[in-house]
């Protein structure tokens, strides 16, 4: 046992609680809007206008080949899909032209490469964005399945009213890794902290592999100009820059979902991740506090549960406090992971949480520190 004076310890087990109460205060006040949220009823006879689905893609021959045509034959009226193919050298322009023949409403924009001028994601789908016909847009990747064909029909019935940004949820496929298992938590977290905010009137982010925004609201904050020499960013940043308390809306039918391939190696998804945690020291100051406040809390819980385990201190009153957290969150959790049609990750939810931590600030440090580019 740790030697401590009294005084000592009490003002830890303080500080334990207090940290145990801020965290059950996230799960109740803002995580609980997504447990318990009710979708509103879909008006079946709303009006369909014609739209456009854009994919940037860059030497994903072998993904394009196989799900390009799970969006162009989505159950929706009148659409267009437009695959900008950056600077690719494999065969993609090649498979693009031969769906071309296939399907009337696929376009395709080819750019090439430009040593002096690299493009990059941001630049791909300005361009798709500019080559679009129709005001509402829907963005997903390469590497993405919808899960069925009235995704589009589905995402679109979400712009009424004031709507301009309608924000979908992107699950990771399941794989039997450890890895796998955190990837898919991580992205779950993740889209319990954006849905539950959204869903409070104050959107924060959004996933650009199933997003959609008008094209007037891209020109009217001038697309990714503030933010086109960091290399990610491109669905959260300008999310970020564009919400309002009443332009945003959610859909979370499960046949809106779109899947996408998770990485299989550490290495990969290491760099994939370091990447995408490089853009939240662009947030605005509000999201920042609103997320640092929770890591910070989160910290701190688990630094503080194993040093008053081994204190003189009554150790049943330390594992009371941690028992109250873990219900409440567990509770919470099972509400967004039946909505999220995520039920297997409740099993391991003590495993992930210590390890979401460790993730957090080990790559959110990386991200600090990372140099921008503006290539992929």
């Amino acid at each position: 046992m740790l030697e401590m004076s009294n005084s000592w310890i009490l003002i830890l087990v303080i500080l334990f609680a207090l940290m145990a109460l801020a965290q059950i205060l996230y799960y109740l006040i803002v995580f609980s809007r997504l447990a318990f949220y009710k979708a509103k009823p879909i008006n079946q006879k709303g009006q369909m206008p014609p739209v456009s689905v854009i994919i940037a893609a860059r030497n994903e021959y072998k993904n394009l080949e196989k799900n390009l045509k799970l969006f162009l034959e989505q159950d929706y009226p009148n659409f267009e899909v437009i695959v900008v193919n950056d600077c690719s050298w494999d065969d993609s322009q090649k498979l693009l032209e031969y769906y071309q023949e296939q399907y009337s409403n696929l376009k395709v924009c080819q750019l090439i490469e430009q040593e002096k001028y690299p493009t990059g994601k941001k630049f791909a789908l300005t361009i798709g964005i500019k080559a679009a016909s129709n005001e509402q847009l829907f963005f997903t990747d390469a590497d993405c399945v919808p899960a069925s064909n009235q995704w589009l029909r589905l995402m679109q019935a979400q712009f009424e009213n004031q709507t301009e940004i309608v924000l979908g949820y992107s699950p990771y496929l399941k794989r039997n890794s450890l890895l796998n298992l955190f990837i898919r938590y991580e992205s779950a977290f993740t889209a319990m902290a954006y849905f539950s905010v959204a869903i409070g009137n104050r959107a924060f982010m959004g996933v650009g592999r199933n997003m959609a925004y008008t094209k007037s609201l891209f020109f009217k904050h001038k697309g990714f100009a503030k933010h086109q020499h960091i290399l990610s960013g491109d669905d959260d940043l300008f999310v970020n820059q564009a919400a309002t308390s009443n332009n945003v809306n959610i859909q979370l039918d499960p046949q809106s979902f779109v899947f996408t391939e998770p990485k299989r190696t550490f290495d990969a998804w290491q760099r994939q991740k370091t990447r995408h945690n490089s853009t939240g020291k662009f947030y605005k100051r509000k999201d920042q506090v609103f997320l640092g406040a929770y890591y910070a809390s989160l910290l701190l819980f688990y630094v503080l549960f194993p040093l008053l385990l081994f204190t003189a201190f009554d150790y049943r009153i330390v594992l009371g406090i941690y028992g109250l957290r873990f219900l409440v969150q567990t509770v919470i959790l099972y509400g967004v992971y039946k909505r999220l049609k995520m039920m297997q990750l409740i099993w391991f939810t003590p495993l992930l949480d210590v390890l979401y931590l460790f993730y957090i600030y080990v790559f959110g440090s990386i991200g600090l520190l990372l140099k921008h580019k503006k290539n992929w």
